[in-house]
């Protein structure tokens, strides 16, 4: 009964301690402009609401990510950080209330005449039963619940953080897989202009036996012809390498239908990512939602520092029965109690409290500062995005442009030498500046294709809030 009204006692005065002396979170004002250096269209809606499958819209390119979802070790590390930090949070919270244990304990003592009192020797029993707390802290202050909320936003900062782990693995599958295609259609180009430089090659030499061109050009064939056969080469080297980055990304061997197939030209995704406000995107996201958690915690570490300024009240209380004889314990008269309340109140401790509350104030400061700059670098990455779709267009149609006109120029350039206007080595040049052309072209379009990679990332897309 003791027992009860002790507890009740103690749930009553913990509901009278709500009040902390850490300081109100606030969010710092935003140090960035507004709005996007780049003029955007006005409306509220971000790529970050849309599901990373809603972008990846390529079969082959979303079973990829998927599987990478599963199998990936850094993603898992980051989930099972999730669940450590909410084991300690819970480890900090259980602080809030008393610890109840139950204890039995006996103890039997036999003292020698010679140093007995009675001069006789004497043997004594004694056995107990109790149930009881030991040491709880009275939270009057606010101590307690400040160091339960540092260890509530450490946890949700970790939650972000593995947010952000997943953002950065699906666009780094993407990326990966995006630079596979890429790689595979240089490879096939290298191919095809290895297989007509072969071609001109004999026919340059049929020519040259019969005296019909220089040796001059046939040497230039001969370049032209070797050097594609290196791009080959180097490209199938490449794309090995592609292929064993992609493995370990993953996490898992990656499948033949989930490789690319039909180049970038064929690869599916979103174009249409619209970047939304400028204040929207930057809190939103993972990194910087991290960043205020962690300030938020700092805040929490202040009002921990602050309440050890103050007087601590402890609590140890036991309710039970005790005999001299074991059979006895629990019969009627040998009930038990103790009730053992403290008071410490800190008069020096050689500048200690003072020094913990320096370092939570400097540790905040540092928490703004770290958020801030959160907040700078999203904004460049995003901006930094912004600045290249609102050009990569120009940059693929003029490529696709060139292209075309370098392709007619090797049509005349053949048609020429076939009337003897020009020597071969019009020719020649002209077929290395379509090669060239070509693998920019290429290049132009995997800009393209990462670029709205690397937009859905910095905007926060590809991981669900929790």
């Amino acid at each position: 009964m003791l027992l009860r009204k002790l507890t009740l006692t103690l749930l009553a005065a913990t509901s009278l301690t709500a009040c902390t002396l850490a300081p109100a979170t606030v969010r710092p004002t935003l140090p960035v402009a507004q709005t996007w250096p780049t003029a955007q269209p006005d409306t509220a809606a971000s790529a970050a609401d849309l599901a990373w499958r809603e972008v990846f819209e390529d079969p082959r390119l979303a079973g990829t990510i998927d599987l990478a979802l599963t199998q990936n070790r850094d993603l898992r590390v980051a989930l099972l950080n999730i669940e450590k930090a909410r084991a300690q949070y819970g480890v900090q919270r259980a602080a809030l209330l008393p610890g109840i244990n139950g204890t039995v304990s006996g103890t039997r003592a036999r003292t020698p005449a010679s140093v007995s009192q009675t001069g006789a020797a004497i043997e004594t029993e004694q056995y107990s039963a109790n149930v009881g707390f030991t040491g709880y802290e009275l939270d009057l202050f606010g101590r307690v619940r400040s160091l339960n909320q540092a260890a509530l936003q450490n946890w949700l900062a970790v939650r972000e953080n593995a947010r952000t782990a997943q953002i950065s693995l699906i666009s780094e599958v993407a990326g990966t897989w995006l630079t596979l295609a890429a790689d595979q259609d240089l490879l096939a180009l290298a191919q095809d202009t290895l297989a007509a430089r072969d071609q001109s090659l004999k026919l340059t030499q049929s020519r040259f036996d019969a005296g019909a061109v220089s040796l001059l050009e046939l040497r230039q064939a001969q370049t032209l012809s070797e050097q594609a056969r290196t791009d080959v080469a180097a490209y199938v080297a490449q794309t090995a390498q592609d292929r064993n980055a992609l493995r370990l990304l993953v996490g898992a061997e990656v499948s033949e239908d989930l490789l690319p197939a039909g180049g970038l030209v064929t690869a599916q995704i979103l174009p249409d990512l619209p970047a939304g406000m400028v204040s929207d995107v930057l809190t939103r996201r993972p990194d910087v939602l991290a960043a205020e958690h962690q300030l938020a915690a700092a805040n929490a570490n202040i009002g921990a520092a602050r309440a050890a300024f103050f007087p601590r009240i402890a609590l140890t209380g036991a309710s039970g029965s005790a005999s001299d004889a074991l059979g006895d314990l629990f019969k009627s008269g040998t009930g038990a109690w103790s009730f053992a309340p403290s008071l410490t109140l800190p008069i020096f401790a050689g500048g200690a409290n003072k020094a913990g509350l320096d370092s939570a104030k400097a540790s905040q400061g540092i928490a703004v500062a770290t958020y801030e700059k959160a907040v700078q670098t999203a904004f460049r990455e995003v901006a930094d995005a912004l600045a290249v779709r609102d050009t990569v267009a120009d940059r693929v149609g003029a490529q696709e442009r060139l292209v075309a006109a370098a392709g007619d120029s090797q049509r005349l350039a053949r048609l020429r030498q076939d009337a003897g206007i020009d020597s071969a080595l019009t020719l020649l040049d002209a077929q290395r500046t379509l090669y060239s052309a070509q693998q920019g072209l290429i290049a132009a379009r995997l800009v393209r294709a990462t670029n709205r990679v690397t937009l859905y990332k910095v905007l926060g897309g590809g991981a669900p809030a929790v």
